[in-house]
């Protein structure tokens, strides 16, 4: 399964949490996400991690390209809703994206878990559809 890493500044030490904690889960699965979260992430647990761009630099664009190819699984975004970023419309696509081909999307700790101990408990499977094919018209 390939699942796409991302957090806010202040939200990259929650999200390495969570990491840490489902280690055991996550390393079974390809992880990537978007430059300085995947760094941290890699330097914080020894798990491989794809980095893509930093987000403001298009790392966001670059996981919902995966996305609309079908090449992205799950997607766990830990925003910060009340900070101004200003990559925001890349941010409001990604989420698009994710609605448009029915991609699983947490953007918080405890949707986060959920997803992730559905993985373990092998309950993903049957909350997604099949995302490989284009969205109906």
């Amino acid at each position: 399964m390939n699942i796409a890493l991302i957090a806010h500044d202040k939200k990259k030490d929650d999200l390495i949490v969570l990491v840490k904690a489902y280690a055991h889960i996550l390393e079974k699965h390809h992880l990537f996400a978007t430059g300085t979260t995947g760094k941290r992430i890699a330097e914080a647990t020894g798990l491989p991690v794809h980095c893509f761009q930093s987000g403001p630099l298009g790392g966001d664009q670059e996981i919902g390209a995966a996305v609309a190819r079908g090449e992205m699984d799950m997607i766990l975004f830990f925003r910060d809703p009340l900070t101004a970023q200003p990559h925001e419309p890349d941010v409001s696509a990604l989420m698009r994206l994710c609605d448009v081909y029915s991609i699983p999307l947490a953007t918080n700790m405890g949707g986060s878990e959920i997803l992730i101990r559905s993985i373990e408990q092998g309950d993903f499977e049957s909350l997604t559809l099949t995302h490989n094919d284009p969205p109906p018209a």
